[in-house]
């Protein structure tokens, strides 16, 4: 299958009595990356899973993990999910006052650093990390829950960042989570994304 984005299941809509099953279906679909998202119910207001069952995953599959951690004071336990077998380790701006040191402790331990901003935060504020990250993840719904209608200004910061990009010759790719699904994703493709995070739309078949 050839696409012109990389595509990121995310395991927060999979059912969690049967991981392994979600694992093998994103590799039959041909899934570029396994999107993981880790809530604290502190940043965003629900729990979900942590590194011992992203360690337990991370033998079942070779598909490069993309964990999106949605929790308070991430350089706390960032170590934790890079020894679990992260790919990617995304944290967001908004939970990190020394987002640089962190961004650099990532890559040291061997892992892509991505950073994240929340629908109210505007790209001005990655002004300073563009330099040192992998990944920029565009929240385009607001965190915490599956099955959210995508906020189409969202994309506008989309399109920022791929200018950015361009000016200034980075090598970040940018991602965009929430709300996608076969009638929102030719508008967040148009707008410039490089990897589409869906949960609901792809486990309900409605995007390939």
């Amino acid at each position: 299958m050839t696409r012109s984005y990389l595509l990121a299941p995310s395991i927060l809509s999979a059912d969690f009595s049967c991981l392994t099953d979600s694992l093998r279906r994103i590799e039959e679909r041909n899934g570029d990356l396994v999107h993981i998202d880790v809530m604290d119910g502190h940043f965003v207001p629900n729990l979900t899973l942590g590194p011992p069952i992203i360690k337990a995953l991370r033998s079942k599959t070779s598909i490069p993990f993309d964990v999106h951690l949605m929790t308070a004071n991430p350089a706390e336990t960032f170590m934790q999910y890079i020894d679990s077998g992260a790919d990617y380790l995304t944290f967001h701006i908004e939970a990190e006052i020394h987002a640089h040191r962190l961004a650099l402790a990532i890559r040291e331990a061997g892992v892509k650093p991505g950073i994240s901003i929340v629908p109210s935060t505007p790209v001005s504020a990655l002004s300073e990390l563009l330099p040192y990250v992998d990944l920029v993840l565009v929240m385009s719904v607001n965190p915490g829950f599956g099955g959210q209608v995508l906020i189409p200004s969202c994309l506008e910061k989309v399109r920022e960042l791929k200018k950015i990009k361009q000016e200034k010759h980075f090598s970040y790719i940018v991602s965009v989570d929430g709300g996608i699904n076969s009638l929102t994703l030719p508008l967040v493709l148009d707008a410039g994304a490089d990897v589409i995070v869906s949960g609901s739309a792809f486990f309900t078949g409605d995007i390939d």
